[in-house]
């Protein structure tokens, strides 16, 4: 009997352990998604580099510094101009001599969409980054087609390009399709899927993607018939494109400089358009300053302050200018001259 119940014991406590385990494997079943979404979180959440604290510095404080920016930015590296510039744009700041005191020529994209940069900057840019891949130059109301002629001809490796987006920017755009169509060195070829780059005389040589989402048909129907190798807005797909893979760049949901700023702060441009709440009369108080007379104070503060140094340098400034005039004039030596005598004399009587 005895032996019975050991045996029955025995096989109760496997029967609990087994459950143990049982219950330990639906709980650890339950609890790998849960560290696999913690991770997530984690990672979501991780602190952003101090690269991109400190370049979210300079970008709330750009306005302060965009005067000395070609002397300020020769020192920066390739990988803080673009972000610098992309907060540019983003803080309406971005023109012809910020992208040009910024261009890199290790760039490889270029968005100067809803900017003011103008046929000028976008040429000297061209012509400083010839391996861009990807420019954008949507809703550009200062870039023509000469500008976009100048893009073609310095960046052989253009693939894909964003246009239109403004009245200014599709008749831009309009009118660069003679540009962007390629010209053949040999018109003897079957397919334009055939030809080698080196057939291609003229024109947009790499362009493939195009990014125009208000094209009108008949600019559709004749990039179909004359430049097939031109690809108008492409739709994203999980088999690409006739077998070729659809880039990023080329898809018009997302800013082309996004991923340049995904780790900066994006109150860093939005503090610029950031608009302060106006107070009702009830909750502010009657004893208070309005804007305009504390920034009058400030002034006068400021103005009070310097004083004293703008009666320095302009003292220095005449005493400057006497000495200018008496090495400059012959009458001025003269009197100096007998000045000095007269003073001798009279220390002598």
């Amino acid at each position: 009997m005895e032996k019975g119940k050991s045996a029955r014991q025995a096989v109760e406590i496997s029967l609990k352990k087994l459950d143990l385990n049982a219950d330990w494997n639906f709980k650890s079943s339950r609890l790998i998604p849960s560290l696999h979404s913690s991770k997530l979180r984690i990672e979501k959440t991780k602190p952003p580099s101090l690269v991109s604290l400190c370049l979210g510095v300079i970008g709330r404080h750009l306005e302060e510094i965009i005067e000395d920016l070609s002397e300020i930015a020769v020192n920066f590296p390739a990988d803080i101009k673009i972000p610098l510039a992309a907060i540019a744009r983003r803080r309406k700041l971005l023109n012809d001599d910020v992208i040009v005191s910024l261009a890199d020529s290790s760039w490889e994209i270029l968005d100067l969409s809803g900017s003011d940069v103008s046929n000028f900057g976008l040429a000297k840019v061209a012509e400083m980054c010839k391996s861009l891949r990807a420019v954008d130059i949507s809703q550009c109301k200062k870039i023509t087609a000469n500008g976009v002629s100048e893009l073609v001809r310095h960046c052989h490796s253009l693939e894909t390009m964003r246009c239109g987006g403004c009245p200014s920017s599709e008749s831009t755009a309009r009118r660069c399709l003679g540009i962007l169509k390629p010209k053949l060195n040999d018109v003897e070829g079957d397919s334009w899927e055939e030809l080698d780059t080196m057939e291609i005389g003229h024109g947009a040589q790499s362009l493939r993607w195009l990014v125009w989402p208000k094209i009108d048909e008949d600019s559709l129907e004749m990039l179909s018939a004359e430049c097939p190798r031109i690809i108008v807005n492409p739709k994203p797909s999980l088999f690409g494109f006739k077998g070729t893979e659809v880039p990023r760049e080329a898809f018009p949901d997302v800013a082309l400089d996004d991923p340049i700023v995904e780790d900066i702060d994006p109150k860093t441009w939005s503090i610029c358009r950031s608009m302060p709440k106006a107070m009702s009369p009830s909750l502010s108080s009657a004893n208070e300053l309005s804007i305009a007379e504390k920034f009058r104070l400030a002034f006068v503060e400021r103005d009070t302050r310097l004083a004293p140094k703008r009666a320095k340098n302009a003292r220095q400034h005449q005493r400057r200018a006497e000495r200018e005039w008496m090495m400059t004039s012959t009458r001025a030596k003269a009197l100096a001259l007998a000045s000095k005598a007269t003073k001798s004399l009279h220390g002598r009587s």
